[in-house]
């Protein structure tokens, strides 16, 4: 590839350390993280501290790699994308302040990307899988929404979560469970083991189209407490699927709201073995295009970041680089 044809995305929104450097087309010529969750599992969830400080000492180191194992040089590249927001303000400002000085250092471009349209990108890294008009669900540890996509520019938020997100029920239950963190993966995987027994809540189930988390997660807590002894995968079994109840049913009256294409599942969630069985089902029964991405593009990573900064290089956007916690999804 001719020089400026490639970007350089760096992420640290919470705890992984990412760089990746990806062509406009979604080809990722490399891709590195570094994972934080042996420093987390010990306080069964993220400690914000802990992660800004790993990120001082992992950023530069990556993004060395993430050019390396590419095989370019830095005025190969046309920016750099970085993530400013939503996140961990002090993770945020490490990922930020690392741009910045390496975007002097080479004369480049410091392009600031909002991490959820980063994961609306997921699902067309190294091929193109998203046809429009598209439903979006996006489900993570901090996030759980749906949007819709007129096109691949015009967005629009049609339902999120009012208190936690799935992702972080999913972790929050594994701690009860004596899990360790994170918690999606071995849930899941417990789940598969055990059976709906205990007719858990589907909090917010016929109301719109926004979520609830939290009384689901109340109610785990109540049930283990009423009788420390159950069977731990039967907890996960009733967990999950309530979870994918919710999560299918609001899918489903979104698509009947907002007629679409595709239907697109992003976010760390989107790495369930159970969502991707369930919204395949669904999609089928609705004749809509199931848009998911690879398993390693599912969870926080830097590709995702660079092709959404392509995005903001066309649309003239990114100027912005102030690190916030809050972002919308309709927001650049």
């Amino acid at each position: 590839m001719s020089t400026g044809e490639l970007i350089l995305g760096i992420e640290s929104s919470c705890d992984d350390t990412a760089a990746a450097v990806v062509a406009e087309d979604g080809t990722v010529l490399s891709s590195v993280i570094v994972s934080q969750a042996s420093l987390h599992n010990r306080y069964g969830g993220v400690y914000p501290e802990v992660a800004s400080r790993a990120h001082v000492d992992k950023a530069i180191p990556a993004v060395r790699m993430a050019i390396e194992d590419a095989g370019i040089r830095p005025k190969d590249l046309r920016a750099i994308g970085v993530t400013r927001g939503p996140g961990l303000i002090g993770s945020l400002m490490v990922g930020v302040d690392t741009a910045r000085g390496l975007g002097q250092g080479w004369g480049l471009p410091v392009l600031g990307i909002n991490h959820l349209r980063g994961h609306l990108r997921s699902a067309d890294l190294n091929e193109r899988r998203v046809s429009y008009p598209a439903l979006i669900l996006l489900v993570s540890g901090g996030h759980t929404l749906l949007a819709h996509m007129r096109d691949q520019d015009t967005i629009s938020l049609v339902g999120s979560t009012r208190d936690d997100s799935v992702g972080e029920a999913y972790d929050k239950v594994a701690r009860m469970l004596g899990l360790g963190y994170p918690g999606g993966p071995v849930i899941d995987r417990l789940a598969l083991q055990g059976q709906d027994r205990f007719g858990l809540p589907r909090p917010m189930l016929g109301d719109g189209l926004n979520f609830s988390f939290s009384g689901l997660k109340t109610a785990v807590r109540r049930l283990l407490e009423s009788d420390p002894n159950l069977e731990a995968a039967d907890v996960a079994a009733s967990f999950v699927a309530a979870c994918l109840d919710v999560l299918t049913q609001k899918c489903e009256r979104a698509l009947v709201e907002y007629p679409s294409e595709s239907l697109v599942i992003v976010g760390g969630v989107a790495a369930s073995p159970q969502l991707r069985e369930v919204a395949g089902k669904l999609c089928e029964s609705l004749d809509v295009k199931l848009c998911l991405p690879p398993l390693k593009w599912s969870t926080d990573n830097a590709a995702m970041i660079a092709l959404a900064a392509w995005d903001y290089v066309r649309a003239g956007q990114g100027t912005d680089l102030a690190p916030t916690s809050r972002l919308s999804i309709e927001q650049y």
